[in-house]
């Protein structure tokens, strides 16, 4: 059995990284920053015009109909980036989530996907393990929660009130909102499935960034230690140093295949693709966050300024810790499902952070 990318996707994701790696620099970050709403049209533009935003839109809405599995290594490469513009919940949580409503929901859909496929509309969700929805300012149709029910509310039917991220290049929202018969688009066990199905899609979402955030965080800290000189010598020459960056290094590569395991049961529909995406979740942001400590480290007091590049993936590697599910709830189902020798928990499976 082949489990290796095919050509066409690793082709893609070459194109795609070389892209990230021109257009979204730290100093375009920080220019974000300063900008009102912090988002870019004309980057989201770009996106769109490379058909990213069209990946997981079906064919018959003017999309690629592709899956998580396609789209894995360019979510990798957006957390390498931080790419500030929500690409990678829009293709991984946002499509899927409208995309699998009920046929009755037709119309709905071709209006909104094939105008995300072509980069005119953005959506955001608000799932019951966010109780801030992100990106919520440029969305002009909001896919929320109510009980077990799903509900599309347009932008003009609601009401924002910001709220300050560890990020700030996640821009986070309350909304107010008034539920009504015009908006629900889905319910009952049908709802229950659609929401779970979003957070499984969310902590994958969430994985593929940690990863490619932990390796970037590794490459900062290594170019650092080169440069960085200590009784005449680049303190990466020192040994303590290289077993900081080493153990990063370790986690980082082992939770790769993870990862992709997750990614593959998500893009199958196999029963088991809660628990991967749980388990891809723990061992990437594990990764993430042991490459935030050290990373310090390596960098020593200059490690807690903003004048080096290390805090903006730092502080984006922090925020995702606890976006669709923290730790502690991703480690009890995987424990669930472990000690229940094997039982897989199903798509129903409850959400509560525990």
């Amino acid at each position: 059995m082949d489990f290796t990318f095919s050509d066409d996707q690793l082709a893609f994701h070459d194109s795609v990284k070389g892209f990230l790696t021109n257009e979204v620099t730290p100093e375009a970050i920080r220019d974000l920053w300063q900008r009102d709403g912090g988002r870019s049209d004309e980057l989201w533009g770009q996106l769109a015009e490379l058909g990213l935003t069209a990946m997981t839109v079906p064919e018959q809405y003017g999309g690629l109909g592709l899956d998580a599995l396609d789209f894995v290594l360019l979510a990798q490469e957006c957390g390498y980036a931080a790419l500030p513009e929500p690409l990678v919940e829009t293709v991984m949580v946002a499509v899927p989530l409208l995309a699998g409503l009920a046929d009755e929901h037709r119309q709905l859909q071709e209006h909104w996907l094939s105008r995300v496929a072509s980069g005119e509309a953005r959506l955001a969700v608000g799932h019951p393990s966010n109780p801030l929805v992100a990106d919520a300012h440029i969305a002009d149709l909001l896919l929320l929660c109510h009980g077990d029910e799903i509900h599309a509310v347009p932008a003009q039917q609601v009401q924002l009130r910001a709220s300050e991220s560890v990020d700030p290049s996640r821009r986070l929202f309350a909304v107010d909102w008034t539920p009504s018969d015009a908006t629900r688009v889905a319910g009952g066990e049908s709802g229950r499935r659609l929401q779970a199905e979003a957070l499984d899609h969310g902590a994958l979402a969430c994985a593929a960034q940690q990863l490619g955030l932990a390796n970037r965080m590794i490459d900062i800290a290594v170019d650092y230690s080169f440069e960085r000189k200590q009784f005449g010598s680049a303190v990466g020459s020192f040994q303590a140093v290289k077993h900081l960056m080493a153990n990063v290094a370790v986690k980082a590569e082992f939770s790769r295949a993870v990862l992709y395991r997750a990614a593959f049961a998500a893009a199958r529909g196999q029963a088991n693709a809660a628990i991967a995406a749980s388990h891809a979740k723990i061992v990437a942001t594990e990764a993430a966050l042991l490459a935030a400590r050290n990373g310090i480290q390596v960098h020593g007091a200059m490690g807690y300024t903003w004048e080096v590049d290390l805090h903006i993936f730092m502080k984006r590697a922090w925020a995702l810790d606890g976006a669709w599910g923290t730790r502690g709830f991703h480690k009890a189902r995987v424990g669930d499902f472990v000690f229940a020798d094997g039982a897989p928990l199903g798509a129903g499976a409850t959400f509560e952070a525990r």
